[in-house]
């Protein structure tokens, strides 16, 4: 049975579809790709990837995974997990999506890991690539799991001196921290943004074999994801202004649902015994 829509709707199933389409011709595009390079001889690989030049073949294979990544992040924002919280602020869906396209990295940075260490202790064939891929994949998870951490009040906070204040200090407290987010990326602004700019249009690249354009592509997202932080941020502060008073307790931090899943699968595995 699918999960309740969370804020597709009627959108749901057509986002699906294209996401099954874009997959699909992704897959059908890398396996042909990968198969002409070992049996046709072609000349189209990773480091063909980052220079198309014209090849009509890589334009349309980057444009399709692109198109799988996106569609796959939107459907999957449509859904809130067991230990996630509801969406509320008017900036929450946007922070889902930058989610789930973390967490789609995640895996994608496991099997590049795996591809190596299977070509180069297998085959004893490495690749040029897998390493700047991964750490390319990775600098984009962490900037995007901020956001997330962020959306879902995960981040670290400190509840000792907050929990003893009345409602109208914690609104104080919150107003206050929120205005320090914003001057942090206002300055982070201001001291980044030309050199973000810089390496961005001259496209500068990491200086390895593969050399991908790395510092291009991390330094704009750097102070454009903290941009996104900011606005989460106030996006939190209008959710929670009108809500209860919170209070803390280290029980709050135990997650019922992993327990319970704990627990689970220990009795199946007495069971198999």
């Amino acid at each position: 049975m699918s999960s309740p829509s969370v804020w597709l709707g009627s959108a749901r199933q057509p986002v699906r579809l294209l996401m099954i389409g874009f997959g699909a011709a992704t897959a059908l595009l890398v396996g042909g790709l990968a198969f002409s390079n070992a049996f046709l001889g072609s000349e189209i690989g990773m480091h063909q990837m980052l220079r198309p030049e014209g090849r009509l073949i890589v334009y349309i294979t980057l444009a399709a995974v692109l198109g799988a990544v996106f569609f796959a992040s939107v459907y999957l924002s449509d859904t809130v997990g067991a230990i996630e919280s509801e969406p509320s602020g008017f900036f929450d869906i946007v922070s889902l999506i930058c989610a789930r396209l973390s967490m789609i990295a995640l895996p994608l940075i496991v099997v590049v890991m795996f591809y190596e260490v299977i070509s180069r202790y297998v085959f004893a064939s490495g690749t040029l690539w897998a390493n700047e891929l991964s750490l390319w994949l990775a600098g984009f998870l962490f900037l995007l799991a901020g956001l997330y951490a962020m959306q879902q009040r995960s981040h670290i906070r400190i509840y000792i001196i907050y929990d003893m204040m009345p409602r109208w200090m914690q609104k104080l407290s919150d107003c206050i921290s929120v205005f320090l987010i914003w001057v942090f990326t206002i300055c982070l602004f201001w001291g980044g943004y030309n050199e973000a700019k810089a390496k961005f249009l001259r496209m500068e690249t990491f200086g390895t074999a593969w050399d991908p354009p790395i510092p291009a592509t991390i330094k704009p997202a750097i102070i454009f994801m903290i941009i996104l932080v900011a606005i989460q941020a106030l996006s939190n502060l209008i959710s929670d202004w009108n809500k209860a008073p919170e209070h803390h307790s280290p029980a709050d931090e135990i997650d019922e649902t992993e327990i319970e899943n704990i627990r689970r699968t220990l009795d199946l595995s007495e069971e198999d015994k």
